[in-house]
């Protein structure tokens, strides 16, 4: 089991923070590969988006950590002692137009533009999510100021937490319906549960480790749907992204952490440790950062054959077995064996050891090949 002082971490630009995005990159190429000349385009232009933000986000960083500056030290994620929310619109712009112009804080009167109302609405209740059933305030535990953008690039068919603040494309470019990424409520409690992780856990975004980042964001994804919903485990759909995917992806949703594999034409994520992809965390996008978005498959099933044998809701029991890991009991480099182990430990400590819950747990992760 690995341990951290979580209370000493602060995740730097470009360090254990990093460019965490909603849909893979090995969908995107595919759609570059065998879409339509318009989809072509757009899935490549996002491609190109991504990798120029991903380089700039390594520069900034590595001037930031040389200063010894975190991303809660950076001035505009903190522009009002009080806010804990705003929204901007960057109208189109990148990186560098960041975050854009005010559209949306605390206080305001609903905006005309109908994305700015979904970004700063599904924020809220992330927000409200994790305090009401974690008591955590925010994403650093200490109030910082969520800060969303709307209209990021164009035809951004992507969603992402940057490592200081979250942008949203508009889609239509062949993967999202347009405006897709702002009405899923999962997919905007997933990105921002990858703040949490940069400052807790720190999960490495490569191979187990960075899997373990998607499938944990994810997971409480979907329990902030749930949660909002009033949904039982059985009563979810235990679906990331449902109804916000083009017609070309010939699908329900993003990704099926019930049936991995199963969410749209070009799903390939394993639910199984005998079907893992041992993938190569290269510059092609084909391999995902080594698996991170193929292989959560495994850890998401893991957590909903949990939930499911739990019972009930599943943001209480389960849900607080994984958020105790997530933040205080995973390092940078763990992998899914060391989540396992870890969860099925928590269960015991928070339930009873030997009890109902920590077997529904070891034997979620038996059942995925993991123990």
């Amino acid at each position: 089991m690995c341990t951290n002082d979580n209370a000493r971490r602060r995740p730097s630009a470009g360090g254990s923070a990093s460019l965490c995005q909603i849909a893979s990159p090995d969908v995107l190429i595919r759609i570059a590969e065998e879409g339509a000349p318009d989809q072509r385009e757009a899935a490549l232009r996002t491609l190109a988006t991504s990798v120029a933000l991903r380089a700039e986000r390594a520069v900034i960083g590595k001037s930031l950590r040389a200063l010894d500056v975190g991303i809660a030290e950076l001035a505009f994620l903190a522009p009002g002692a009080d806010a804990h929310l705003t929204v901007y619109d960057v109208e189109h712009g990148g990186d560098f137009d960041l975050p854009g112009q005010r559209a949306r804080g605390e206080g305001d009167s609903p905006s005309p533009d109908e994305a700015v109302n979904e970004a700063y609405e599904g924020a809220e209740k992330t927000y409200d999510f994790y305090k009401e059933v974690f008591s955590r305030d925010s994403i650093d535990g200490r109030g910082l100021e969520m800060v969303s953008s709307v209209h990021y690039g164009t035809e951004y068919d992507n969603a992402a937490w940057t490592g200081a603040q979250m942008i949203y494309g508009d889609g239509g470019g062949g993967m999202f319906l347009p405006g897709g990424m702002t009405k899923a409520i999962d997919v905007i409690g997933h990105e921002l549960t990858h703040g949490i992780t940069d400052f807790t856990a720190g999960l490495h975004y490569s191979k187990q480790s960075g899997a373990l980042n998607e499938s944990f964001s994810d997971v409480f994804g979907s329990l902030v749907k749930q949660h909002g919903l009033g949904q039982s485990a059985q009563q979810a759909d235990w679906l990331i992204g449902e109804g916000i995917l083009a017609p070309a992806l010939n699908g329900r949703a993003l990704r099926s952490m019930k049936e991995p594999g199963s969410a749209h034409r070009f799903d390939r994520q394993p639910a199984h440790m005998d079907a893992y992809a041992d993938l190569p965390d290269d510059d092609d996008p084909r391999n995902d950062h080594g698996g991170v978005h193929i292989n959560s498959g495994i850890p998401n099933r893991a957590f909903y054959l949990a939930a499911a044998a739990m019972g009930g809701n599943a943001w209480e029991k389960p849900g607080s077995i994984w958020y105790l890991t997530l933040t205080e009991r995973l390092g940078p480099n763990s992998g899914f064996q060391a989540a396992a182990e870890t969860t099925a430990e928590v269960a015991g400590e928070l339930f009873g050891e030997g009890g109902e819950e920590e077997e529904a747990v070891r034997g979620a992760w038996q059942a995925v090949g993991v123990l």
